[in-house]
């Protein structure tokens, strides 16, 4: 019995954990869509129909790695939750893997104008949506004012957490670091009357 040819979702889980699998062997630089069909048993038109480019294919297999969609942490306070956030993506950017696709795909960047937008989109800004629910939540509880309520104002600590790995070099932050910016920073920011 021949085996039946792969479409949909199917195909495109198989072309992502592919993808996964170059990059974190290989990073970005080594990231090839021939050496990611072989892996995944497809051809380039496959991974071409769905990612345009290298760099789309390598956000989206770097969003797949991370879990870009997992569910926002529901602890029942504020505090609880923007903490559990912060340390979720402190975790993430401390993985070896990675922080050197992340590293990676930042020194690709700086040549590639498209690369750089879509790494604003996808990597800088990713998880406002996460933050906007738990600040929605907090909303909802009494905790904070719907002000508070802006992508730009959601995404502050993983701002301050990516500075930290930025201008300490750092290859993980300190859990007193991180309550400090949820403490001294993020939680008077969105408390604050704007």
């Amino acid at each position: 019995m021949g085996s039946s040819r792969r479409r949909g979702s199917e195909l495109e889980q198989a072309i992502l954990r592919a993808a996964v699998e170059e990059l974190t062997e290989s990073g970005y630089v080594g990231l090839t869509m021939d050496g990611v069909a072989t892996r995944a048993g497809t051809n380039k038109n496959a991974i071409y129909r769905r990612w345009p480019s290298r760099a789309t294919l390598a956000l989206a297999a770097y969003r797949e790695l991370i879990g870009a969609d997992r569910e926002p942490p529901d602890t029942g306070t504020l505090r609880g939750d923007v903490l559990e956030l912060l340390r979720g993506a402190n975790n993430h950017l401390s993985a070896p893997a990675v922080s050197g696709i992340v590293l990676g795909l930042l020194a690709a960047a700086a040549d590639d104008p498209d690369l750089m937008a879509q790494l604003r989109d996808s990597i800088i800004d990713a998880g406002s949506g996460l933050w906007l629910t738990v600040l929605g939540r907090a909303v909802t509880r009494g905790e904070i004012s719907e002000k508070a309520l802006k992508p730009r104002v959601a995404t502050v600590a993983i701002a301050l957490l990516r500075n930290e790995y930025v201008t300490r070099g750092t290859s993980s932050v300190p859990d007193d670091i991180l309550i400090e910016i949820i403490d001294d920073v993020y939680l008077p920011l969105l408390r604050s009357p704007r």
